[in-house]
């Protein structure tokens, strides 16, 4: 990946949810994996906002609340605490400080993890819009995240089905964000014709 100079800095919040890897009980590898791929996906200067915090809601809330309004990120990702669980509860949390829900994303993440299991229709992700900010839950598995960001490839290299990120650019454009630019090689990002910005 090579960082476009004249790119829009771009600020991401990582949320990962966990009563035991916050509590130390073992690592947490939810926060490394969305960081890794989003370093590979994006040519625009990153600057990371991460939180490792437990499955509270009011906590989780909280977490989303001050990433988006006070430290201005523009896209905010969680991972873990999405299932049927009885402390499973991000998607509440996310769904409590929406301005604006996108059902599209979670009902694709799902299509994507149903081609691995038969119990990715346990999973309850939702992506919601607060402001200007595009905020969505992914799984909690680093392969899962991969997938579902960048989406699942035929042998050859072509898109066998599309990942969720592709479509992210262009929804933070419409929020008025900063205008984020991919690596087509890891995920390209899909725009109209009319919404490509033309080299500087």
């Amino acid at each position: 990946m090579s960082l476009l100079l004249d790119a829009d800095p771009v600020k991401i919040g990582l949320v990962s949810v966990s009563d035991r890897a916050s509590a130390g009980v073992y690592e947490d590898k939810g926060l490394p994996a969305l960081k890794e791929w989003l370093v590979r996906a994006l040519r625009n200067p990153v600057h990371f906002e991460e939180r490792l915090i437990p499955d509270e809601q009011a906590g989780i809330s909280a977490a989303l609340i001050e990433l988006v309004d006070v430290a201005g990120c523009a896209l905010v990702l969680t991972t873990g605490g999405t299932g049927p669980a009885l402390r499973d509860v991000t998607p509440e949390a996310t769904l409590a400080v929406a301005h604006k829900e996108m059902p599209g994303f979670g009902e694709q993440m799902r299509q994507i993890s149903l081609r691995f299991v038969p119990t990715a229709i346990l999973s309850r992700q939702v992506a919601v819009i607060r402001g200007q900010s595009l905020i969505m839950n992914l799984p909690g598995q680093p392969k899962a995240i991969a997938e579902t960001l960048e989406g699942l490839k035929n042998a050859d290299g072509s898109q066998a089905v599309p990942g969720i990120f592709a479509a992210v650019p262009y929804c933070i454009d419409l929020i008025g964000g900063p205008y984020l630019e991919t690596d087509d090689a890891v995920c390209k990002a899909f725009r109209p014709k009319s919404a490509i910005r033309t080299a500087r």
